[in-house]
């Protein structure tokens, strides 16, 4: 049985959950690129609570509502989520004593299936009958519209979602690269409720005027290019079904694709050659600031992020043997080490 805790025993929590989230190592990935030396930098998010960047999302997004009133102790988290938002509500959520309902597409892994369970959260998944991401998003509406004390998170929306990255992610990447006396000359992400993309981006445009930002989307499904739904892809958590309230097409640079194949060999490299346990988005990130850098020139400081680890997608083709196909990045990539830097707070 749930037990609401006071305000004042969820404020006292948060100090120990925010110790668990952020503050991660940027990772300087060596590796050769057609025979030639190059270095890619890479936000370890995977190395968060609950192994996602959402985590600090979910974090911020709690803590602004606590001090707002609009998150009261007891009251119900419902979000729409295609994995990793839900882990980390239903991780975070339920330390604060809070019950969790998770709308969820019902082609998503089983493992973030079970992940969300193992916290405690119930999850009432969704069919493409029944409207997909978008058609999460009306459930939670309307459970929140059919009973009292329910918060919605609204990922997709919520201001305090890039925020969190404003406050946190983008000052992590700028002090951990001026303590090496480098500064960005491109940031990428993926694309999925754009939260990271905007408020990184934000933060470290206010720092370097000249530095582009670049969203990153699948190449089989470019929801950014053409404002809607295209085809189907096995880039998780990025392209949903279309393009999220907090992205800002006209603040960013170019969009940049990359095939979901592509991103799962080389997502399969960075285990295999390094030791780097990430997911199918990590892989296509890498790949996606691997093109700029061939737009900015062999020596530009990239930097991207790795999403999260690579235990939500066992079941998955992660796990499985992905055909090489012409025009693929991978097979021309030679990952050689990393190094791994963490500055403290």
């Amino acid at each position: 049985m749930d037990i609401a805790l006071t305000t004042r025993q969820c404020l006292a929590r948060f100090h120990a959950i925010r110790e668990m989230v952020g503050n991660t190592p940027l990772l300087e990935i060596s590796f050769r690129f057609r025979g030639q030396p190059r270095r890619l930098f890479a936000k370890a998010e995977h190395l968060n609570l609950t192994g996602s960047i959402k985590d600090r999302m979910a974090l911020h997004i709690m803590e602004s509502a606590y001090q707002s009133g609009h998150l009261q102790p007891g009251d119900t988290i419902a979000e729409a989520t295609s994995g990793n938002t839900g882990i980390a509500f239903a991780a975070l959520g339920r330390a604060l004593g809070h019950p969790v309902v998770i709308y969820m597409p019902d082609w998503m892994s089983q493992e973030r299936v079970s992940l969300i369970r193992s916290f405690g959260a119930r999850i009432e998944p969704v069919s493409r009958q029944q409207g997909g991401f978008l058609g999460s998003i009306t459930l939670t509406e309307q459970l929140q519209a059919e009973h009292g004390h329910i918060f919605l998170p609204c990922q997709f929306s919520n201001a305090a979602n890039a925020e969190a990255h404003y406050r946190s992610t983008g000052p992590e990447i700028a002090a951990q690269l001026e303590a090496r006396g480098l500064q960005p000359a491109a940031f990428v992400a993926g694309v999925g409720t754009g939260g990271t993309v905007m408020g990184t981006g934000q933060y470290l445009r206010e720092r370097y005027p000249g530095v582009k930002v670049h969203p990153m989307e699948p190449a089989e499904s470019p929801t950014l290019a053409t404002g809607c739904k295209v085809g189907q892809h096995r880039i998780q958590g990025v392209s949903d079904e279309f393009i999220p309230a907090l992205v800002k097409l006209e603040q960013l640079d170019g969009i940049i694709d990359v095939a979901d194949g592509d991103a799962i060999l080389l997502a399969q490299q960075l285990a295999s050659r390094l030791g780097l346990g990430v997911g199918i988005s990590s892989g296509a990130n890498f790949l996606a600031a691997l093109q700029v850098q061939e737009q900015l020139g062999p020596e530009a400081v990239v930097v991207t992020i790795f999403c999260d680890d690579n235990k939500k997608y066992l079941s998955t083709d992660l796990l499985r043997s992905e055909p090489v196909k012409e025009g693929y990045w991978s097979p021309e990539v030679d990952l050689i080490c990393y190094e791994a830097y963490r500055r403290a707070r």
